[in-house]
């Protein structure tokens, strides 16, 4: 693999025989509120990074840093009882936890000659079915603008039609569409749907069309299941389905082991295409978590791994007297 063949790569996804327009994220569990606006908000006033390098090694692979913020209005609210976590409180406490949220999301993205720039505001509400469950619905307004150097184009026929329209140019595109969302959650499990892209790029959208058959109506489906184990140890288990007509089916697994709610090793595997083992750090309201990532079957043609690290702080500090047997306090 060098620099000519991951610039054959992109410019195969650019003449639409595939759209390479869906995120991947080893730790996607931590990330819920990407993937579904309705569950912005859902662990509390936040704060979240990551970085991802994919196929590490290689000259102008893709790399991915993602900034969020999410805000509980209850985090607002100096009367509120803030020790309790969002999925542990109770009548007495009259904390109901991310009735109202917004979020804000940014995300670049750069694989050789391209860079791609993603922004999202997000808003989440959610009512009380009973003391336990929750509903919850969201809304989120992105805005994505692709760019492409057509000057820094490596092809091994210049006269190939089908990069005649970008090549020796600054090419750019940018449209704003609407992502919608809805979850059931509750202390020990969530489930949850949205669709992101609903009107296709067709919202609002400027610029160059050279990108116009790679946005298309994306379905993603997230659930994920925690519990207590023997003292003090707790199990994580989050899954994560992504479909769209140009990519189909993407299943995606993770399984967590917790210590204390202090730290967690596990590991997870994406249907045909990489598995991975990662690691997190809890230290009062800091988190940190790394991933390995490494490429399997039609995968492995470009046989690289690739490395994730996040970084989080919540607003709210969580209680360490929790209910026993309650379970782990994040996902």
């Amino acid at each position: 693999m060098n620099r000519l063949f991951i610039t054959a790569l992109f410019l195969l996804t650019i003449s639409g025989l595939q759209a390479q327009n869906r995120k991947h994220i080893s730790n996607f569990s931590a990330y819920q509120h990407f993937y579904n606006p309705s569950l912005t908000g859902s662990e509390g006033s936040m704060l979240r990074t990551y970085y991802r390098n994919q196929w590490t090694g290689f000259e102008d692979a893709p790399k991915t840093l993602l900034f969020s913020g999410e805000l509980d209005l209850a985090d607002m609210n100096k009367t509120t009882d803030r020790t309790r976590h969002y999925q542990y409180r109770d009548s007495r406490s009259n904390y109901l936890g991310a009735r109202h949220a917004f979020g804000i999301i940014a995300l670049q993205e750069r694989f050789g000659p391209t860079r791609e720039t993603q922004l999202g505001l997000n808003y989440g509400t959610g009512v009380r079915l009973s003391q336990s469950l929750s509903l919850r619905f969201g809304t989120s307004l992105t805005f994505n603008n692709f760019r492409l150097d057509g000057n820094s184009l490596v092809v091994d026929n210049t006269g190939d039609p089908r990069y005649q329209h970008v090549l020796g140019d600054q090419n750019s595109m940018s449209k704003f569409d609407l992502n919608l969302g809805f979850a059931l959650t509750s202390a020990h499990y969530y489930l949850g749907y949205a669709m992101q892209d609903i009107t296709k790029g067709h919202f609002l959208k400027s610029g160059n069309n050279f990108m116009k058959d790679v946005y298309t109506r994306k379905h993603i489906a997230q659930a994920g299941f925690r519990t207590a184990l023997a003292e003090p140890f707790g199990l994580i288990v989050n899954g994560l389905y992504q479909y769209d007509e140009q990519l189909k089916g993407t299943v995606e697994g993770q399984v967590k082991l917790v210590y204390n709610d202090l730290l967690w090793a596990g590991g997870g595997y994406r249907n045909d295409q990489a598995f991975h083992v990662g690691a997190g750090l809890h230290y009062r309201q800091f988190r940190i978590t790394y991933a390995y990532e490494s490429p399997i079957r039609e995968a492995r043609s470009i046989s690289r791994s690739t490395n994730e690290i996040g970084l989080a702080y919540t607003l709210r500090q969580l209680t360490t007297e929790r209910e026993r047997n309650s379970g782990p306090l994040f996902w």
